[in-house]
């Protein structure tokens, strides 16, 4: 794994290109700490650089920016090709100097070009390319958007980066900040791609590419494949038990080829089925004991460690966990901001960062479950947003608002009370974990209005946009860049799988998990997001993944070959911590600067009388508003490091 950054001035040069790019990269060190450089064409009109995390290839031979034995392509490349053998034995006649993936990738580029090479790669990747014959730049990220890049026009050069942070080691470089970008940050937690919350600056959408000639023009990124044309065009899969040994095949493979490496290898394991699934598989590859990684918490109903040290237990796993105080968690949050580089806010980003921080001083590269959910149904709202786009048509408008007004009037901390003293039977298994907050997720969705999107109102934290940022425009939250006639045809369960695969996967759990590993130089795997695994579970009927009300029937039927079933059927629980809580204790004083009225007031982009109202709310208990709180805070938090 590396960092990535690049200039090209295809109209004029107005600063020396091998000194910004070395700027550029000194800012990314951490995402590769054994090696930087630079390479700046004869012509001085492109310059790239590359920091090395060494993973496939350790030697010389694996050294970027790399060119082809041609000379005519350049690159420098973050990630690893898993079909890279199979790319290598197309490729005849190359004199290889080593075996490296980057080398591999640039060879298959000097052959076939760009567009061939994208089609068949298998793999996470983001990369710049440079032909010197057609005097063009290329940049490409893979298709599930599991590595960054990003790129923008500044002082007549475009600039690309794996980090937000190399852009401002430019000279000069100080752009406005893109209010329609911070509108979509407060409904979702973080910026959607193709926005950055930067004016003038853009997020590569996954599974695009660009190409740059010497145009006035910047062209629009386009797409190489589609996550709903291969949904669409799937092939339908046997019912019954067949289906599992199918899956067992295809999910083999996939973790097989993300355990190829050249330095040590673990997994993260939350005792969860997904992550317990690729560690299972992982076992089944190793002929040693698979190094497995968990983070802990003293507070007992956000604590997993005990679950996933039984499940490394049963599965023999050489197992290390590390069980965290309040204190620990909280003192990574002031770093947040030089992390992530522009607002985020899940706040399971500082357990990622930990046990991160855990795994790498043991291992180099991490597997981990992410995509399991979005894959195979995992979620309970997949199930949910059916059921209420049923409700909704079936009850009157002046109905719908007064229950969803009933069930708001209790905090959620109330309805938690209420299901935990109910008998099981009572509690349908999709509310017996975080009840209230599911709940007033319902009665925000019957208070909405007829048309709205309902899946995108279930997933926003805010009902419309504009409230908190001056000047906004005040629309109902949609999801951006996603058209509805596009998923016409698929159930509401179909399509929130798909909406939550081309949105929140990379929005914000891969982003989550890129940036928190790569700040302490640890390469993480996610073997869900393959496209043949990818293929296999879209071939699946709904009731192939849902059965008996729970999702991912094949993956837990799957486990049970490795488990008993007293370490799979139980609730799902998040990843998380309780930050509602530390905000009304240990972290009040720390919000209380950061929310300060005079200082929003004085920063001039939001709402200080909004940001208040919800503040007092939260902090004196009237309401549990963490979801829009911590969006606020890390908003702010970034907004003071910028500044200072």
């Amino acid at each position: 794994m590396c960092g990535v950054c690049g200039a090209y001035f295809p109209w004029r040069q107005s600063f020396e290109s091998s000194v910004v790019v070395r700027e550029m990269a000194s800012t990314l060190g951490h995402r590769g700490p054994d090696r930087s450089a630079i390479w700046v064409a004869g012509d001085g009109l492109v310059a790239f650089g590359h920091t090395r995390l060494a993973v496939v290839d350790l030697s010389e031979a694996g050294y970027q920016p790399m060119t082809s034995a041609d000379g005519r392509w350049t690159i420098t490349y973050n990630g690893e090709l898993y079909n890279a053998d199979n790319l290598r034995r197309h490729l005849h006649g190359v004199d290889w100097r080593g075996h490296s993936d980057t080398e591999v990738l640039v060879e298959y580029i000097a052959r076939h070009g760009v567009p061939a090479v994208l089609k068949a790669a298998e793999g996470m990747f983001a990369f710049g390319c440079w032909d010197a014959r057609e005097l063009e730049l290329w940049l490409a990220r893979d298709r599930f958007g599991e590595k960054p890049l990003y790129y923008g026009i500044h002082d007549g050069a475009l600039l690309f980066a794996s980090e937000l942070k190399a852009f401002r080691a430019v000279p000069g470089f100080s752009p406005e900040i893109d209010r329609r970008a911070l509108e979509e940050y407060f409904c979702w937690g973080n910026i959607p791609a193709p926005l950055t919350i930067y004016e003038g600056v853009s997020k590569l959408p996954p599974a695009h590419y660009l190409r740059f000639g010497q145009s006035a023009a910047t062209p629009e990124p386009q797409p190489y494949w589609s996550a709903l044309v291969a949904a669409h065009d799937a092939p339908d899969l046997p019912d019954g038990i067949e289906v599992v040994d199918l899956l067992a095949e295809v999910f083999d493979r996939a973790v097989a080829a993300r355990m190829v490496a050249d330095v040590p290898l673990g997994a993260f394991l939350s005792g969860g089925i997904d992550s317990s699934l690729v560690v299972a598989s992982m076992q089944q590859h190793s002929s040693t004991p698979v190094r497995t990684f968990t983070i802990g918490f003293t507070e007992p109903s956000y604590d997993e460690s005990r679950h996933a040290a039984e499940v490394a237990l049963a599965l023999g796993t050489d197992h290390t966990d590390l069980v965290v105080s309040p204190d620990d968690a909280m003192r990574v949050i002031p770093g947040l901001p030089t992390i992530y580089d522009e607002p985020f806010a899940d706040s399971s980003q500082i357990p990622t960062f930990l046990v991160s921080r855990m795994a790498c001083q043991h291992v180099t590269v991490a597997l981990s479950g992410d995509g399991g959910d979005e894959l195979f149904g995992g979620y309970d709202r997949y199930q949910q947003v059916g059921r209420l786009e049923k409700i909704r048509d079936y009850l009157p408008g002046g109905i719908r608002r007064v229950v969803g007004s009933a069930l708001d009037h209790f905090s959620p901390e109330s309805w938690d009370r209420l299901a935990s003293g109910l008998p099981r039977f009572l509690v349908p298994s999709g509310l017996r974990h975080r009840t209230g907050h599911r709940l007033h997720k319902v009665a925000r969705l019957l208070a909405a209005g007829q048309g709205s999107d309902v899946y995108a109102l279930l997933m926003s934290a805010e009902n419309q946009k504009g409230r908190l940022v001056k000047g906004g425009n005040g629309e109902s939250p949609s999801f951006v860049g996603l058209s509805p006639k596009s998923l016409v045809g698929m159930s509401p369960f179909e399509q929130a799988m798909l909406i939550d695969t081309l949105t929140y996967l990379p929005g914000d759990l891969l982003t989550k998990v890129d940036r928190a590993s790569m700040a302490v130089s640890l390469e993480v795997r996610v073997p869900f997001l393959d496209t043949d695994v990818f293929r296999f579970a879209w071939g699946m009927a709904r009731d192939q993944r849902v059965r008996r009300g729970l999702g991912k029937w094949p993956l837990r039927e799957l486990l049970r070959r490795s488990l008993p079933d007293r370490l799979i059927d139980r609730p799902k629980m998040g990843f998380g911590v309780p930050v509602g809580r530390w905000l009304r204790g240990p972290l009040r004083s720390w919000a209380d600067d950061l929310l300060d009225p005079a200082l929003v007031k004085e920063q001039g982009l939001l709402d200080p009388g909004e940001v208040e109202s919800r503040w007092v709310a939260h902090r004196q208990g009237q309401s549990d508003l963490t979801e829009q709180i911590w969006p606020l805070l890390m908003f702010q938090a970034w907004l003071v490091a910028e500044a200072g």
